[in-house]
């Protein structure tokens, strides 16, 4: 009997210490050589998919009114209460649901799933984004249950996709009250800067004070976790304040809000912790981890617990378990954390500055300089590790949006379709791409018009997480969610629509970001190969790096193969340019270059008539000075071609 078959026979385990089967030297899903060959995909699941999305219609972006349905005390749609659905309600996705989207992803181009938290949270708290664990061997009912995850695993396998798992052990959910005198009240403490709050009392499964733990939904599990010195119990303070290498600073010893900080110097605390996710490493033969909050415990803790989860993995023949670390606090904290945890750490989310300059490049309101500068070894601001491609995981948009307003690229864009210049950048220059949910659908919110209606618009996390589903209701709140949906409120669906979906492929912007990912799965240079941002001439002006909504290129070269990627970052407007190549590699076979990708040509309906079709030749010309360069003409708006010398 397999390690999983034998845990899955059980009751999920009280004691992590007592899971007695050993799961080495049982078969397990192998690694990637190189993380960099991956597409990665992050989804909440409780907006991806709930699996019925049959029952729905597929949402008609030309007539939103069609979507938005009266409540049933007969009044019309209200944005406050759409507002209110996606601030503080499940909305129904489950791992099922994810699973019958496999087929969807794969098509797109994704090679990698990145789950959104899925361990059991408190019933009566309407934690959706699953970071406040209150069972850290358990699945929230509400996503589905171990088997679940496991079946979706063994599905994406069998698909040739890889499952990432998110994953938090610097803190757990609202699982016991501070005393009743506590400066602050019992929720959320005053920070305490000169040590320890007396406990006050675990919490029942209804959220009540309760002197002892006698129930699975009381306190926190497994019962490792049941002692009132696994945790800090300082309060809560700011969450950015102190030296960063101090592992005393505030950030490191604060709650997150009423989420209880775990004081990792208890004795075998770590180790505790370490060996619940190894337990769903072995349980469900997940293919890495993305760990949460990693800026908030120390170095040296951060090392140990990446160095035993990347052991335990390696014994189970999983050489090169990806681990990839959010370190808020911008590039220099994200450097500093890849170079104290080295080989421990695989790589860091570029959550940081470089996600605005991101944005910013991709629709021609900062210079390409400010990007492709943040890759070159020794800069001071973007990290000297950045020219290290599979150290960095590339980030457009995501649930949080740290370092920028909290809506989607193409809230704001210049076209319909602006969002795959910003795919093209992640997808085609160093680092490993991550998509964000939605991102393939140019998810952006209401339209411009109803936002003046919207509580808390740019400065809230909820417009960055609609529903792709659309479900018709979210869940009940509290512990009656777990069983009832709320018919007084509506669905928090895409685009500010309840109870119709948004899987799509017929989008344009999926067919685009679909055709980018086939093209960089095709050649190996747009994954590994050397970087070089390219100078531009037009309007007889000389060849230099332009800014402003211009054209900007750049070559990814291996060995004797170029790829040379020419966008146009106007949204607006079509552009064209003299781009220069490298002259040596240009000077072999019949002095052109052939046109391997055109993202217009990718999401034509009929037969193309652009300029640029895949298949076409452009001539190599030389400068009066000996430089090698190829003409590029009339792309349109926010479109990219790729031309390779040897296709």
């Amino acid at each position: 009997m397999s390690f999983a078959e034998d845990v899955l026979s059980q009751a999920r385990p009280d004691s992590v210490r007592g899971i007695a089967c050993r799961p080495e030297r049982q078969s397990y899903f192998p690694s990637p050589v190189d993380w960099r060959d991956q597409v990665l995909y992050f989804l909440l699941v409780d907006r991806f998919s709930d699996g019925r999305e049959d029952t729905r219609p597929l949402l008609d972006k030309q007539n939103l009114e069609a979507a938005r349905p009266g409540v049933p005390d007969g009044q019309p749609w209200r944005w406050d209460k759409w507002a209110a659905s996606g601030a503080q309600r499940w909305q129904g996705g489950t791992l099922k649901g994810v699973q019958s989207k496999l087929g969807y992803l794969k098509q797109l181009g994704v090679t990698a799933l990145w789950l959104s938290p899925v361990l059991r949270q408190r019933g009566h708290l309407d934690t959706y984004h699953g970071y406040g664990i209150q069972d850290f061997l358990d699945v929230d009912p509400r996503f589905g249950s171990r088997q679940d995850l496991v079946e979706l695993v063994a599905a994406a396998h069998s698909e040739g996709l890889r499952v990432i798992l998110d994953v938090v052990f610097n803190h757990s959910g609202s699982n016991w009250l501070y005393r009743s005198d506590t400066p602050g009240g019992v929720h959320e403490a005053d920070y305490n800067s000169n040590g320890r709050y007396p406990f006050g009392a675990w919490r029942n499964g209804q959220g009540e004070p309760v002197p002892d733990i006698a129930a699975e939904e009381d306190g926190v599990w497994p019962t490792e976790l049941q002692h009132q010195n696994c945790y800090t119990r300082a309060g809560t303070g700011d969450l950015g304040k102190g030296d960063i290498d101090d592992p005393n600073a505030e950030h490191k010893r604060s709650d997150f809000c009423d989420l209880r900080e775990f004081d990792l110097d208890q004795p075998h605390l770590l180790s505790d912790l370490s060996r619940c996710y190894k337990y769903w490493i072995a349980l469900t033969d997940c293919d890495g981890f993305r760990i949460d909050t990693l800026k908030h415990v120390a170095k040296e803790q951060a090392r140990n617990f990446c160095g035993a989860i990347k052991e335990f993995a390696a014994n189970l023949g999983k050489q090169n378990f990806f681990l990839v670390g959010e370190i808020a606090g911008g590039d220099y904290a994200q450097d500093l954390y890849l170079d104290s945890l080295d080989r421990n750490l695989t790589a860091v989310l570029d959550i940081g500055e470089m996600c605005p300059i991101l944005s910013g490049v991709a629709k021609g309101l900062r210079s390409p300089r400010d990007y492709f500068d943040g890759f070159n070894p020794g800069d001071a601001s973007m990290g000297s590790h950045r020219n290290l491609g599979q150290r960095h995981v590339s980030i457009l948009d995501d649930h949080d949006h740290i370092y920028s307003e909290k809506v989607r690229f193409s809230s704001e864009a210049s076209c319909d379709h602006q969002v795959i210049s910003g795919t093209v950048l992640q997808l085609f220059t160093l680092g490993i791409p991550c998509i964000y949910y939605g991102t393939e659908q140019a998810f952006a919110g209401p339209e411009p018009s109803e936002r003046k209606w919207l509580p808390d618009w740019k400065r809230s996390d909820r417009y960055l997480r609609e529903a792709m589903f659309g479900p018709e209701h979210p869940r009940a709140s509290g512990t009656d969610g777990l069983h009832n949906t709320d018919p007084d409120l509506p669905g928090f669906g895409p685009f500010g629509t309840a109870g119709h979906h948004c899987f799509d492929e017929h989008n344009p912007v999926y067919k685009r970001i679909a055709g980018a990912a086939a093209i960089r799965m095709k050649y190996p240079a747009l994954r590994s190969g050397r970087q070089y941002l390219r100078c531009t001439s037009f309007l007889n002006r000389p060849f230099d790096v332009y800014s402003s909504g211009e054209i900007i290129a750049w070559s990814r070269i291996l060995d004797d193969e170029e790829l040379l990627c020419v966008m146009n970052t106007n949204g607006a407007e079509q552009r064209g340019a003299d781009v220069i190549v490298d002259t040596n590699l240009s000077t072999d076979g019949n002095g052109t270059m052939t046109v391997v990708f055109n993202t217009a040509q990718a999401a034509a309906t009929q037969e193309f008539a652009g300029p640029h079709p895949v298949g076409s030749a452009v001539p190599v010309n030389k400068t009066a000075d000996g430089r090698a360069f190829v003409p590029i003409r009339d792309i349109p708006p926010a479109e990219v071609v790729v031309l390779a010398n040897h296709p």
